[in-house]
């Protein structure tokens, strides 16, 4: 297999900020809602993924998989929404063996209070820092970058 060529200055600057974005990023948002909403980033995530599924409900599985988490982890985040009363478990209609959570009515309203907290921290931490580049191409290409992993 032959030698790939060194990275650009620019390419290796690029691969090294990827790894402090990843982990930076996620915990200045998180520390945001904490402090000003009392929510996690990970609540929020779990919230809004409900929030845009059919019926607003997913499979528990399903749920952990669209939030990035294990099943143990996300089982957890929802055992403490359902215990404020913004999801409910209930089981599954096509296999009595599964779980489903469901948006509830609380849910919603409490996502769409958190909602401006979370932008307002997304472009403060990110968005605010992508001045002059072109972000649909950008979101294209980390897309197809997530795509094939």
């Amino acid at each position: 297999m032959p030698t790939p060529p060194p990275l650009t200055p620019d390419e290796d600057a690029l691969v090294r900020a990827l790894p402090r974005l990843m982990y930076a990023l996620p915990r200045a948002i998180d520390a945001d809602l904490l402090r000003e909403q009392r929510m996690s980033l990970s609540e929020w995530t779990a919230l809004m993924r409900l929030s845009e599924a059919p019926d607003r409900r997913l499979r528990m599985g399903e749920l952990a998989a669209a939030c990035e988490l294990s099943l143990s982890g996300m089982s957890r985040i929802v055992g403490r929404l359902e215990g404020q009363g913004l999801i409910e478990r209930v089981r599954s209609a096509d296999d009595a063996r599964g779980w489903v959570a469901v948006l509830t009515d609380a849910g919603t309203a409490r996502l769409e209070q958190v909602w401006p907290s979370n932008l307002a921290s997304v472009r403060r931490h990110f968005l605010g820092h992508l001045a002059g580049v072109d972000v649909g191409r950008l979101a294209r290409a980390l897309q197809r970058v997530a795509a094939d992993h």
